[in-house]
């Protein structure tokens, strides 16, 4: 009761049941592309082969490498369907929704929060008065649709070459191959270290943000994160409308134990890849 009648007890809901159940679901097939991938890409290592074993060997590695796939892709289509009845429901028109306040592509404000989060670092400027996305956050979701065609696209290329080839010549498998394992390759680095940093080992953050699998956070989190969504809220009159209840003790461990095993295989993934690169690659 004492939540009930107290606002500053309740927490602020950033993201909706349906991106936190995509995003796990994204977690767990992006880490299982990645150690089957890279459990290919590298079958000449120790670690590798090791890996193999664990996985049930390289054939089943492989099976489980395109089950993850088939959900990656769910996952992106899923989405695109959700932004589409977000679209009609909330937006009214792809204009509101692509070039609204809340707008996930690049604006000049993401350069001057750019420009003004690298002042800040170097202790000449105040920190960015961010609104509801960073510039890091929009580049790291458009990363995805990058991944998704380029190397969705090329490892469709490398599962059906009989059908791709009846449209195209042979050679592109051999094309297919290398853009597939190399952008593969720059996309596990890429989250495993940028994203991690961005997401979770930032001082503030440090060691872990759950806020993308609780979708809540704190009202004082959220004043500090997002002060110019923060603002707008509040001058509207609407922060009410997004306040919560927060999530039981068992919950947040439950989380933090996934988030956790997240953590610890991307980390290890890294280690792997960069073992393999300085002692073993070929």
């Amino acid at each position: 009761m004492e939540t009930i009648n107290n606002p500053e007890a309740k927490e602020y809901l950033r993201f909706s049941r349906l991106n936190r159940i995509l995003h796990i679901l994204m977690i767990v097939s992006f880490i299982s592309l990645a150690l089957t991938g890279m459990t290919l890409k590298f079958s000449y290592t120790g670690w590798a082969v090791l890996l193999s074993h664990l996985l049930g060997g390289f054939e089943t590695a492989g099976n489980i490498h395109r089950a993850a796939a088939i959900i990656m892709f769910g996952v992106f289509f899923t989405h695109i369907y959700d932004l589409t009845r977000r679209k009609k429901r909330e937006f009214g028109s792809w204009k509101k929704l692509l070039f609204g306040p809340d707008t996930m592509l690049f604006t000049k404000k993401d350069l001057r929060d750019f420009i003004g989060n690298l002042k800040w670092f170097l202790g000449i400027g105040p920190r960015p008065n961010y609104g509801r996305w960073t510039y890091w956050e929009k580049f790291d979701y458009f990363a995805v649709f990058w991944g998704v065609f380029v190397i969705g696209s090329t490892g469709l290329t490398l599962w059906f070459p009989e059908i791709f080839t009846l449209m195209f010549p042979g050679e592109l498998i051999n094309v297919a191959t290398i853009i597939h394992s190399d952008e593969a390759l720059l996309a596990t680095g890429f989250i495993f270290t940028v994203h991690f940093f961005n997401t979770h080992l930032r001082p503030e953050k440090f060691p872990m943000d759950i806020v993308v699998f609780t979708g809540r956070m704190t009202l004082e989190e959220f004043k500090h994160d997002k002060p110019a969504e923060y603002e707008d809220l509040v001058k509207k009159g609407e922060l009410d409308k997004f306040l919560v209840e927060p999530y039981p003790p068992i919950v947040l461990r439950t989380v933090r134990v996934f988030g956790w095993i997240a953590l610890s295989l991307g980390f290890s993934i890294t280690v792997w890849i960069i073992y393999a690169m300085i002692f073993a690659y070929r």
